[in-house]
């Protein structure tokens, strides 16, 4: 979906041996991509481990701050900024759904784990100490195969990457049980990704429902069984974070951000807005400025 935002491929971020891959320490990889400060899209996975250092890790419209041992976790789509002072350190590993599929017979593997879903609300998860160590020698070996020019070095980075993937998993094992392989979840995942193709046309429980050949109950069912919410709860908080993905956009209006999310006009606009985050247009983008001077002010106290 159009945003009006730097969409970055994880091959135009850093000089890389593979567009699909990258992998590097968090410290090269900032200083080498300064614009990373400003809002920006990912049309890749992205994941960040901080091993020391202080700042904010923005993801959507929600902030987070840097703290050592946690995972930061950010699918295709999402806003992204960072407010890092100048000895933060971790790891940063990009990667393409095609790159991870491309050796796995089960080429839905990704889907099991329900960061890579959007499917926990809290895109941040603390490593335990007792895994701390494990976890820095994991990243250190895919940054050593990734510079080493090794046979199957690609291969090699994979096979850590999984091990990754399960360590994490088993520390979200309780979301893991309502993502597993079954008839329901396919169909959800289904009904999610036709939101994300067709959100400014259809905004109605009963048009999803006819495009994936069931009835309106029964996709209600599925919702409020594996999500835990209804289908218009789904849809409207879809609608709802589109419209502050915009917002972040100083250069749009509100006006015309209601006009791109195909509102009759925008009174209606506000009004929806504010049902659902009770809080106006207008007083959401404020508040969102008064953050990212915040940021900026904290940002400059570091480096001084």
């Amino acid at each position: 979906m159009y945003r009006e935002f730097p969409v970055f491929e994880s091959c135009s971020l850093s000089p890389c041996r593979k567009d699909d891959i990258y992998v590097s320490h968090f410290s090269s990889y900032i200083r080498s991509n300064w614009n990373l400060n400003h809002p920006h899209v990912h049309s890749f996975y992205h994941m960040v481990f901080f091993t020391q250092g202080n700042g904010q890790v923005g993801i959507d419209c929600s902030s987070f701050d840097v703290k050592p041992h946690r995972i930061y976790l950010m699918i295709p789509g999402q806003l992204q900024t960072y407010f890092c002072d100048e000895n933060v350190e971790g790891y940063v590993v990009n990667f393409s759904v095609q790159f991870f599929n491309s050796f796995l017979l089960k080429v839905n593997y990704l889907d099991q784990f329900p960061y890579f879903k959007g499917a926990l609300n809290n895109p941040v998860i603390q490593i335990p100490e007792a895994m701390q160590e494990e976890i820095i020698i994991l990243f250190e070996r895919m940054i050593l195969e990734a510079s080493g020019g090794k046979r199957l070095d690609i291969d090699m980075i994979k096979v850590l990457m999984i091990q990754l993937f399960i360590h994490i998993g088993r520390l979200t094992a309780e979301t893991e049980k309502n993502v597993s392989e079954c008839y329901k979840n396919i169909q959800i995942k289904k009904f999610l990704n036709l939101i994300e193709t067709n959100l400014l046309d259809l905004k109605l429980p009963k048009e999803y429902a006819r495009m994936l050949n069931m009835t309106t109950n029964h996709l209600n069912s599925l919702c409020n069984e594996v999500l835990g919410k209804s289908t218009g709860e789904v849809i409207r908080e879809r609608i709802v974070m589109e419209a502050k993905r915009l917002m972040i956009n100083y250069d749009l209006s509100i006006s015309e951000i209601a006009y791109r999310l195909n509102f009759n006009d925008n009174s209606y606009f506000s009004k929806f807005f504010k049902k659902y985050t009770e809080m106006t247009p207008e007083a959401f983008r404020q508040n969102i400025f008064c953050e990212q001077v915040f940021h900026t002010v904290i940002l400059n106290q570091y480096r001084s």
